[in-house]
């Protein structure tokens, strides 16, 4: 069929929505969650050892990590940062692999899930350690008043632990005996405090929960909840890690950050992948003949104006939207890719 388009804006309603392909693999929300285990069971989405987003990061049966050659700079900070056990600090243009970057070591080296904090305006460094949900225990102890009195059973008390939930940055800091790998993304997206409000919890490797100071005495073990969904075990109310986590903060470069958080971590600037880079990135994700269909969008890529910023993920976008327009005439084919490769600093 020629005409690839699945709304027409013509008005009449119709069944079309039945000719459309799956999803590019970067945005196949259900590739990990219908893989099952050799039992024929469904994944634990508390595995700490399974990744569900790895696929849409790395590609289909993890063929960028395979294919792909970082360069000499990339290794040597990864390197660094793993034996000093320090924070990685990856900045660059958009699109150009700094998140991906922790999915490629967590896989490489078997270190499971990747631990992501994705920073907003808003974040704090309370949403990275843990959150007490304060709110829901007083409803709780409430409605446990109300059933004492009535006919109805009362329910069994919840312990403090069932209302307290590590953050990506809290779990991190488990005990455990490989690192685990965190990802804080876009750190420059964060107010003038965060960066600063970081400093100990990286230096030191630990942090308290005062809701369960206070109780050390009484309840010297409480059960709380990770970022995985698993039960741990919190003991005297300190978190005290005993492998230092592998980080990758990540940042696009919109501000800077102050000295004292730079001489904790070590820099790596991310350059635009190159075309051994960018083939083998195309090829995890659209095959190998990707590519090569569709040359001039690749060179168009490569050869974009010093200082035009187009984001990978814009031409693998590109590539497979006009994998999906075969038959349809140039002009148009053009067309989307105009639209799809819009330079991100371009004025609006």
């Amino acid at each position: 069929m020629s005409d690839w388009r699945i709304y027409r804006g013509a008005g009449h309603p119709h069944d079309e929505i039945r000719r459309l392909p799956p999803p590019p693999p970067w945005r196949d929300f259900t590739a990990a969650r219908d893989d099952t285990g050799p039992d024929g069971a469904a994944p634990d989405d508390t595995d700490p050892t399974v990744d569900p987003g790895s696929d849409r990061r790395l590609g289909v049966r993890r063929r960028l990590v395979q294919n792909h050659h970082p360069r000499p700079a990339e290794t040597d900070a990864v390197n660094a940062a793993l034996y000093l056990r320090r924070p990685l600090l990856v900045t660059g243009n958009p699109g150009t692999g700094k998140s991906t970057l922790a999915h490629a070591v967590a896989h490489e080296l078997g270190l499971g899930r990747v631990l992501r904090w994705p920073i907003v305006s808003r974040s704090t460094l309370q949403d990275g350690l843990y959150r007490y949900d304060a709110i829901g225990r007083l409803q709780d102890v409430q409605l446990e008043r109300a059933q004492a009195g009535s006919a109805v059973p009362a329910a069994t008390p919840a312990g403090i632990g069932s209302y307290i939930r590590l953050g990506p940055l809290g779990t991190a800091l488990l005990p455990s005996e490989q690192p685990r790998v965190l990802l804080i993304d876009e750190l420059d997206k964060s107010d003038l405090d965060l960066p600063n409000d970081l400093l100990n919890a990286l230096e030191e490797g630990e942090f308290a929960i005062p809701e369960l100071e206070r109780l050390a005495d009484r309840e010297p073990v409480v059960e709380v909840l990770t970022d995985d969904g698993r039960k741990v075990p919190v003991r005297g109310g300190r978190i005290r890690c005993t492998t230092f986590p592998f980080i990758v903060l990540t940042s696009n470069g919109e501000r800077d950050f102050p000295a004292a958080l730079l001489r904790r971590c070590i820099r790596l600037e991310l350059e635009p992948p190159g075309e051994e880079q960018l083939g083998a990135m195309i090829e995890a994700h659209l095959g190998a003949r990707a590519a090569a269909d569709e040359q001039a969008l690749v060179s168009r890529f490569l050869n974009r104006e010093p200082g035009e910023v187009i984001a990978t993920d814009q031409l693998l976008n590109a590539l497979y939207l006009t994998q999906h327009a075969p038959r349809t005439e140039r002009v148009t084919r053009e067309r989307i890719a105009d639209m799809l490769m819009q330079p991100l600093d371009q004025p609006r």
